[in-house]
């Protein structure tokens, strides 16, 4: 085969692109760090947007420090207008207008697959965005979202009130679905006892409610990141979205048997996104991606 042939035969094809929108997690268990191992694993190209960088490891957050509205502007439009992009996760937007940003973005280049994770909290229980940003949030994003996944704490911030019993899950969804979201997994691991309940609501009515028996481990940083980010990288890989919920849960509970028994710092540690990892996906293009 002669190298101008063997060009345009590797010309013709591309991987599958997730953009992951959210803050840097210096200690590498949650955030944008979560994020790109996840899309690894998964086998989609993952690249970035950095909406703030964080110093911060297991046991906590130390400092945040956001980027001017223009860099990530900057950012977004860099890698969507060269590379492009099949799903997008969204996780720490700190300002309203950091959230604006985004919002116009996603708008203005069409994306579609967004999954929007309300980050308002770490795990160690910093809170990591200003209270004005929630509304930003849901009149800017959640109508732009293929679907939201907060946590009760988030839930409850965004509907103003506790959550505290899985009979609770279907109404809760449902009232985060009438603010606007096209469809919205409420993540039940906070609550109580020897099972996890989660619960997909979806736009047409229809609600799956999905149980998994709960995992004995103190390394839960970053489930929230890593979660949104494997819905997103199934959305990309073709899957619809109950399916794309499915699978990403999957991987999620696999991710945290495999990494519960493992120190990493003196805190919450991280899950092992690197458990199973499968062969980074490539799809036929028309046409060459790159001048010869």
């Amino acid at each position: 085969m002669n190298s101008g042939s063997s060009s345009s035969s590797l010309a013709a094809r591309r991987y599958v692109r997730v953009l992951s929108i959210a803050g840097s997690d210096s200690g590498g268990g949650a955030g944008i760090q979560a994020d790109l191992k996840t899309f690894s694993a998964l086998g989609c190209y993952g690249m970035t947007a950095i909406t703030a960088i964080t110093a911060q490891n297991t046991q906590g957050v130390r400092a945040i420090h956001g980027v001017p509205p223009e860099v990530l502007r900057a950012q977004i439009d860099a890698v969507v207008e060269d590379i492009g992009v099949d799903a997008v996760k969204i996780g720490m937007l700190a300002t309203p207008e950091v959230v604006q940003v985004v919002a116009d973005a996603i708008r203005r280049h069409a994306l579609t697959n967004v999954v929007l994770d309300p980050v308002m909290v770490a795990t160690s229980g910093d809170r990591l965005i200003a209270q004005e940003t929630q509304g930003a949030l849901v009149s800017e994003l959640f109508p732009l979202a293929a679907i939201v996944t907060p946590n009760l704490d988030e839930a409850g911030w965004l509907l103003g009130r506790s959550i505290r019993n899985p009979q609770q899950l279907q109404a809760d969804a449902d009232a985060l679905l009438a603010l606007g979201a096209r469809a919205v997994l409420l993540k039940g691991g906070h609550l109580p006892g020897d099972w996890v309940v989660d619960m997909l609501a979806l736009p047409s009515g229809a609600h799956h409610r999905l149980e998994s028996a709960r995992i004995a481990t103190c390394n839960g940083h970053g489930t929230g990141c890593t979660l949104s980010s494997a819905i997103a990288a199934h959305l990309a890989l073709g899957q619809p979205l109950v399916a794309a919920v499915r699978a990403a849960r999957e991987y999620i509970l696999g991710a945290i048997a495999a990494g519960a028994q493992v120190a990493t710092g003196r805190g919450h540690g991280p899950l092992n996104h690197g458990y199973a990892p499968v062969a980074q996906r490539v799809v036929r293009v028309d046409g060459l991606l790159c001048n010869q």
